[in-house]
């Protein structure tokens, strides 16, 4: 899944390729992937658009229009094709923007879990999945004070947890590992459990890694490729996600995985110790 080093590379490649560009028509293939408004009315309503930005918030891409603003979300393997003209579609691809110029754009997903909506103008933040969003994890927006109360306020185990995205936005199972190994805590260990040292130092891992992340251009495991069809070079500097039977880098420990919360995930066993609450 793109987690959010990987759709913000996706966002400045779709930037530097389709920002400018005026919507002359729009094909839809797999109309669940409109999940707002209906798809006929989608397919009218967004002729004639501009594309003026693309943002993001957490994994979510935020399309930018004339009158609109239009939510998309990736989910496990969607992403975006851009052509300078009119190619032949292969089956996974379920949404074609046409523009003025000829050149197109396709959402591309083999497993059709993405969604996409169409919402007015200054009214995406109010759309469902980004009213729930916690703060991007940045030292501007993620307040360790905060931070601190919510983990106090919870049981449930830290790796699930920093999964929830109302907790932080953007950060998937890769991206977890990674930070929980740099910040000597185990995925299982409870939240309510870290000292006010841990929890500051956990704070630190993920703004640190979230950011090396999308200077990398993020993660390439099995399909991510950004809107310019390039892999991202993270995982070139994975200290345990995918690591298993490898020495830690650390302290020379075999990596090991282990399924929390029924998701795979990778720790050095010395340097993540379980610690009895």
């Amino acid at each position: 899944m793109p987690e959010l080093p990987e759709v913000e590379t996706v966002r400045k490649g779709l930037i530097s390729l389709v920002k400018g560009k005026t919507i002359a028509k729009v094909d839809v293939y797999w109309p669940r992937i409109i999940e707002m408004p209906e798809v006929e009315t989608f397919q009218q309503q967004i002729i004639g658009e501009t594309i003026e930005d693309v943002e993001r918030r957490g994994k979510y891409l935020i399309f930018q229009l004339s009158h609109y603003e239009m939510v998309s979300h990736l989910r496990m393997e969607g992403k975006y094709e851009f052509f300078s003209e009119a190619k032949p579609l292969d089956k996974h691809s379920h949404v074609r923007f046409i523009f003025t110029d000829g050149s197109e754009l396709v959402y591309h997903d083999v497993r059709k879990f993405g969604r996409i909506a169409l919402l007015k103008k200054g009214t995406a933040k109010h759309y469902k999945g980004l009213t729930q969003l916690g703060p991007e994890p940045t030292d501007e927006d993620f307040s360790l004070a905060d931070f601190k109360d919510q983990l106090k306020k919870s049981v449930t185990m830290i790796k699930p947890l920093l999964l929830n995205q109302k907790v932080v936005a953007g950060l998937g199972n890769i991206y977890v590992d990674e930070v929980l190994w740099l910040a000597k805590i185990h995925p299982e260990q409870p939240a309510n459990s870290l000292s006010p040292q841990a929890v500051k130092k956990l704070r630190e891992a993920i703004i640190e890694v979230i950011a090396k992340a999308k200077e990398a251009g993020g993660t390439t495991i099995r399909t991510y490729l950004n809107a310019l069809g390039e892999a991202g070079h993270f995982q070139q500097e994975l200290h345990v996600y995918g690591q298993t039977g490898k020495p830690c880098p650390r302290c020379g420990t075999a990596i090991i995985k282990i399924k929390v919360a029924q998701r795979g995930t990778h720790l050095c066993p010395h340097c993540q110790k379980l610690k009895k609450v």
